[in-house]
Formats: structure tokens, sequence, C-alpha cells
């Protein structure tokens, strides 16, 4: 019995993402809709025989008479599981017919739902799906002025690179973004690694790259970029005082080739 995952959350990361091939956009839009129409006639049809089984299985309740109690508890239990997973298939063919008639999303539905799934289960990610943007907390991937991906953060990522290199998300590359807010580097050490914000953005990328690497994302598929505290998400306190929404690093899965 094949289920589907359907949940909704917020998460943080960023994924921007287009489905180009290096076509026209609208060339683009309709391989996408022809592939969203194919993948919704399949899921139709798996909903039909999913129909056709809770039926079966319901006759055969009725006519149970003689049977152990065990026996129609299993049916019983049988029948739950195929409603349930029902339910999920019908959830998931309206929002794919939804996005063919809003001209398509930014990602792939079945994607967008393993993110979401990720990022309920992550404290430090955040998703948006309306703007397909990841986000994770930098506060929580490395130590103060860090660039050492802390070991909980590791597990994060390897989670994360299983969904990237799923048969959805290897269509697309990845660009990991390091942001940091306007407190100045204070320690001399530290300063002696990351001279500014912006090198510690960078670095913190790059150790983001490197554990995506050990993660078996092709190398041909990553590219990093350092932003330092120049493009905060939320004011930062004065005198320098950082705001933690601004330390972040986000990933964006783009089009092959972006």
């Amino acid at each position: 019995m094949q289920t589907v995952k359907l949940s909704t959350f917020i998460v943080l990361l960023g994924i921007s993402l287009v489905l180009a091939t290096g076509c026209t956009p609208e060339a683009e839009l309709r391989v996408q809709n022809a592939t969203q129409r194919k993948r919704i006639q399949e899921l139709e049809s798996q909903y039909q025989t999913d129909r056709l089984n809770i039926d079966q299985l319901k006759r055969k309740l009725e006519a149970a008479d003689g049977m152990a109690n065990i026996e129609t508890d299993a049916l019983n239990q049988q029948v739950a599981a195929l409603e349930e997973d029902l339910e999920k298939k019908k959830k998931l063919v309206n929002l794919m017919k939804q996005q063919l008639l809003s001209g398509g999303g930014a990602l792939p539905v079945e994607l967008s739902t393993m993110l979401e799934d990720f990022a309920g289960a992550e404290k430090m990610v955040t998703f948006d799906s309306s703007r397909g943007v990841v986000k994770f907390k930098s506060d929580l991937l490395f130590q103060t002025g860090s660039d050492k991906v802390t070991p909980v953060a590791g597990t994060s990522i390897q989670a994360l690179c299983k969904i990237l290199n799923s048969d959805q998300g290897k269509k697309f590359d990845i660009i990991i973004a390091g942001h940091t807010d306007d407190m100045r580097i204070a320690k001399q050490a530290t300063r002696a690694k990351h001279p500014t914000n912006w090198h510690l953005s960078a670095h913190r990328a790059i150790a983001v790259l490197n554990v995506m690497g050990k993660n078996n994302v092709a190398s041909s598929r990553l590219s990093i970029r350092g932003f330092g505290e120049f493009r905060p998400v939320a004011k930062n306190k004065p005198s320098k005082k950082g705001n933690s929404k601004n330390r972040r690093v986000e990933i964006y899965i783009v089009a092959k080739g972006m």
C-alpha cells in the first residue's frame, strides 16, 4: 500500500526554485504542467484502487458473522489505514490541481511536501512553502563566531540531503547563502580566522557545503554565497548588538546550471 505524507509547517533555510532545462519559460511551464497532470492521473488511479479495496474489505466485514474477533480487528485496521491514505491522496490531488489552475508552483508538490515534513520535525529549520524558502538558524548550526557545524545540526543537514538526493530533489542545484547580524567580531583569535562578518558568512556556507558533500550531494550541484550583515531580514539592535533572526544560513534549490 502506498502512502503520501502531507503536512503543513513553517521552517528557516532559503529555497527559491524554477523548473528549467534551458527551454523558454513557456516551454518549461508546459512540460511541468504535463508532468503534473500525469502524476494527478496516477494518484487518481491509485485512489480508485484503494476505494475498491476498501469496499471489498467492508463487504468481508458485513459477512463476518463466523469470524474470530482477531480477524475482524485486522480487517478494521486495514480499512482505517486505507481510508487515511485515501484522504491524503485526495488532499494531494486537490493541491496539485490548484497549482495547475494558478499557473504552477515554485516547487513540485511532492518535493515541497517532503520539505514540509522535514521542517516540521526540526527546531532549527523553517520552510515557507508559499515562497519555497528554507532557512537554518545559525545560532543552532554553529557556536558563536565559529564556522564549525554542531553535531546536532550535522544530523539535520544529513536528513535534508536525503531529500535533495531523492528523485524529485536531484533535479535541482543548491546555492548555500550565509548571513550574519551587524555585531563586530570581537575576539582576536576569531578575527584571525574570519576577519569580517562577510568572511564568517561565507565560511559558514562552505562548512554546510562540506557537510552536504560528505552526504553524497554531488559537488557539481553545490555553490555558496556570503552576504555578511548586508541582507538583514529584521532590524538589528542599536549600537551593533545584532539580532538572532539575521544570523542564518539559507539554502536555495534552483534550476540546473543557475
